[in-house]
């Protein structure tokens, strides 16, 4: 069984917007809705500044608190570690959103179901590959099996040193090259 993730370059995202913009159409999102955040960040001191672009959205945490505290399992995880959200199942009550560590989900307006980046799962299986790592104009972001040494992302993360964010609440499956 593939265990999927993601990995993130952030030394080549250049900020477009165009994996945003390709998730909002996949995902059928309004405008002011979005799986995916960006975050501007400096480092350094002048005159050796380097800004970065870090895209944000769920990591599908290993041990995702968000399906812990799901009170009718619409949130949950799947066999290949995808967190998925049953639509049926929400409520709407939120706490999932209370207990994801990255902010990550959204209320969808048209529905009210609190929804979040699901790798473009359809037919019980990821996109191949996802809206987003297809729209990407840099190649900035890889998607695969993890558990496959041979895979373009286990390779990637292994060149690259990728590490997922600093969190000590859980593991996640995605990778940031900083």
């Amino acid at each position: 069984m593939a265990r999927y993730g993601m990995l993130i370059n952030t030394r080549k995202c250049v900020g477009c917007d165009a994996c945003r913009i390709a998730c909002q159409m996949k995902n059928h999102l309004e405008p002011t809705e979005s799986f995916i955040t960006y975050h501007e960040l400096e480092t350094g001191e002048f005159p050796n500044v380097y800004a970065e672009v870090v895209p944000t959205q769920c990591m599908h945490c290993e041990d995702a608190p968000c399906a812990a505290v799901c009170p009718t399992h619409a949130t949950y995880v799947t066999d290949s570690g995808v967190v998925l959200v049953d639509e049926e199942k929400c409520i709407g009550c939120k706490y999932c959103m209370a207990a994801c560590p990255y902010q990550a989900r959204i209320v969808k307006e048209s529905t009210g179901v609190v929804e979040k980046c699901r790798f473009c799962w359809d037919n019980g299986a990821p996109g191949n590959p996802p809206a987003c790592v297809g729209t990407c104009i840099s190649g900035a972001r890889v998607f695969g099996d993890l558990d496959d040494p041979k895979s373009e992302i286990s390779q990637a993360i292994a060149k690259y040193h990728a590490l997922p964010l600093a969190d000590n609440l859980t593991a996640t499956k995605i990778f940031y090259v900083r």
